[in-house]
């Protein structure tokens, strides 16, 4: 496993230097992308006093957040959502998402985080799921960051044992590549229209190396970001609760200062509490206690 924290920052010092990158990954994004998949930036066409970044979760897109990021807009943020490699594009079968490796997810946290230091004089970040690890990674590995924001972060898969977390990431790696569908019984009839409907055992060791690598860390030293919150909901069967409080746990045994909320299993939530189209969502429930939180911090 190569080590993600090798990466180091290369930060924009200016606005202008800023749209310079954004349109340099629009210009990379490959052909078939869906349009809503694409990089979404909403800006007031100056460095604000905050901006945002949001990451969204694996197999998704930078819609996922559309919604939600238009309200942090409204309250004076530049927004930023890109998408993941391999991600966003309008074959929502298609095969390219097993190519996704730790590196490239560390090399998108940082291109999104240079960007954002001309966007905002603070710079928080916020990701769900598999970019919720990402948030995370930030946090040890950027002074240039107000805030870290992990969403349901998937430290571990709810339906295996934390202690067996390792040796499935290696099995999974060793294997060869399988497809899985999100949902056995409709397959890709229905769902998120702009979310890919399966995801690569491949892509998804490569995610838990990450994950893996940032609960060491962890376990060594405190995280550099100083303003830190985990948002999980009470009915999430995706993740692993244990190995998401032990990392909170081993950051407040450094002395960091962590604030976590989790949704009660009253509003009936997921795992992706964001997505707007998700059936089981609850838009006005759940995003002005995110906008409190996040905005709060």
């Amino acid at each position: 496993m190569k080590d993600p924290f090798e990466f180091s920052p290369n930060p924009v010092h200016s606005y202008a230097a800023a749209l310079e990158r954004i349109e340099k990954l629009r210009a990379q994004e490959p052909v078939g992308m869906n349009p809503v998949g694409r990089l979404q930036f909403m800006t007031h066409g100056q460095t604000m006093e905050k901006a945002i970044v949001f990451g969204h979760g694996y197999t998704n897109c930078p819609q996922q957040f559309n919604l939600l990021g238009q309200r942090f807009h409204a309250l004076g943020y530049n927004v930023l959502c890109a998408p993941l490699p391999h991600h966003g594009l309008a074959d929502r079968l298609t095969s390219d998402i097993a190519n996704l490796t730790l590196e490239e997810m560390v090399r998108h946290t940082h291109e999104c985080l240079d960007i954002a230091q001309g966007l905002g004089k603070k710079v928080a970040i916020a990701g769900i799921s598999a970019s919720g690890v990402m948030a995370a990674y930030a946090a040890h590995n950027r002074t240039d960051i107000y805030s870290a924001t992990l969403l349901a972060p998937a430290f571990g898969l709810g339906f295996v044992p934390a202690r067996l977390t390792g040796a499935l990431t290696r099995l999974l790696s060793l294997l060869p590549n399988q497809f899985v569908w999100w949902d056995p019984k409709n397959k890709d009839v229905g769902g998120i229209a702009h979310a890919y409907p399966r995801f690569s055992t491949h892509s998804l060791a490569q995610t838990l190396q990450l994950s893996q690598s940032v609960r060491s860390i962890a376990q060594k030293q405190a995280p550099l970001v100083t303003r830190l919150l985990v948002v999980t909901t009470e009915t999430d069967l995706a993740i692993s609760n244990k190995m998401y409080q032990e990392l909170v746990a081993d950051w407040r045994r450094h002395g960091a200062q962590v604030i976590t909320y989790e949704f009660p299993s009253s509003l009936g939530l997921e795992h992706d509490f964001i997505e707007p189209t998700n059936p089981k969502a609850n838009v006005e429930a759940v995003y002005p206690k995110l906008i409190e939180l996040i905005d709060g911090l």
